[in-house]
């Protein structure tokens, strides 16, 4: 099996870089998950001000010097996206005007992502939009991780390090007594993501559920394409957002005979009614996700785990602020 949990900085210091220059600063989207990362840096949470004015306006300061430095901003784009984008943009403003030497944007879950394409007449490609805003603001670099379609890497005119949380997963998934596994795509469009976590899983069976939506956010799944009978179905997808596709797909696993359905995905969006549905007796053994995106304690349920990839980012801003290979981390 080949996977990879970061334990420990293991690329050697390059003596043109210095290490005193790296800064890490987060905004209000996911501070929890800023402070795992600033701790495997051996870093703090570099300072600032953050307060709204009463007509919403949001005013930010940076209380530290940067001049010269390498700037890591983690804000991923979640609900309310357009506050946490906002808020981005203005902190990435507030970078550049200090004569940040270079701005990555660490962004673990893109919001707009799903707008990728024209599916219809007169509709804005808004993943874009974003990308361009980035770059205008003042962005050098991103960091995202488990984008929605791979295309979106190509939005940017600027570096773009795309990283996945399967190996998070599938080291989880390792020390779980699964029986006989079949990897299970929830639609054909998320085949490759599924092909790529089952060759992880020791080249474990694959499945596709075939669905039709006939709207946003409403699928209805229709057969199952693969063997699942008296295995381990594990169901895997970028994110689940009200739980719809995943559910309906976790249903019809057991109908066909699937022993057991552990759903996982690297964000957690929980739309509702998704808690509701995740939640639901009998459907699911466990929903594995990543603390990509904060869950509320409120929409916790006693399936869900949740695991952390501050690690695998902490090593990824190691990597990108010593100039070394950040794809050889998944080789």
């Amino acid at each position: 099996m080949t996977s990879y949990v970061a334990t420990e900085r293991s690329v050697p210091t390059p003596t043109t870089v210095d290490s005193s220059r790296l800064r890490l600063f987060c905004g209000n989207s996911n501070p929890a998950l800023a402070q795992e990362i600033a701790g495997y840096l051996g870093i703090p949470v570099g300072p600032r001000v953050s307060k709204g004015f009463a007509d919403g306006e949001l005013y930010i300061q940076i209380q530290e010097s940067i001049r010269g430095c390498d700037v890591f901003l983690v804000q991923p784009t979640c609900a309310p996206v357009n506050d946490h984008l906002m808020e981005l943009l203005i902190m990435v403003d507030a970078c550049r005007r200090a004569s940040a030497r270079q701005i990555t944007a660490v962004i673990p879950y893109y919001g707009y992502a799903r707008a990728d394409r024209k599916t219809a007449g007169r509709e804005s490609i808004t993943a874009k939009l974003v990308a361009n805003l980035l770059k205008e603001s003042g962005v050098n670099r991103v960091l995202a991780m488990d984008l929605h379609s791979a295309q979106i890497q190509g939005y940017f005119d600027i570096p773009c390090d795309h990283i996945y949380g399967a190996p998070v997963l599938v080291d989880y998934l390792a020390t779980r007594d699964l029986g006989e596994v079949v990897v299970v795509s929830p639609d054909v469009g998320g085949v490759a993501r599924a092909r790529a976590f089952a060759k992880r899983m020791d080249d474990a069976p694959l499945a596709i559920i075939d669905k039709r939506r006939s709207a946003h956010n409403v699928a209805e799944s229709l057969t199952v394409i693969g063997d699942v009978s008296g295995k381990t179905a594990v169901l895997v997808d970028d994110m689940i957002d009200t739980g719809g596709t995943i559910s309906q797909g976790a249903k019809l696993l057991r109908q066909q005979g699937a022993k057991r359905v552990i759903a996982c995905a690297t964000h957690a969006v929980f739309s509702p009614p998704a808690v509701a549905r995740l939640s639901e007796p009998g459907l699911f053994e466990e929903v594995v996700v990543t603390n990509s995106i904060p869950v509320a304690p409120e929409d916790r349920f006693p399936q869900l785990q949740m695991l952390s990839v501050a690690n695998m980012l902490g090593e990824t801003i190691w990597r990108i602020h010593e100039e070394s290979s950040v794809s050889s981390m998944f080789r």
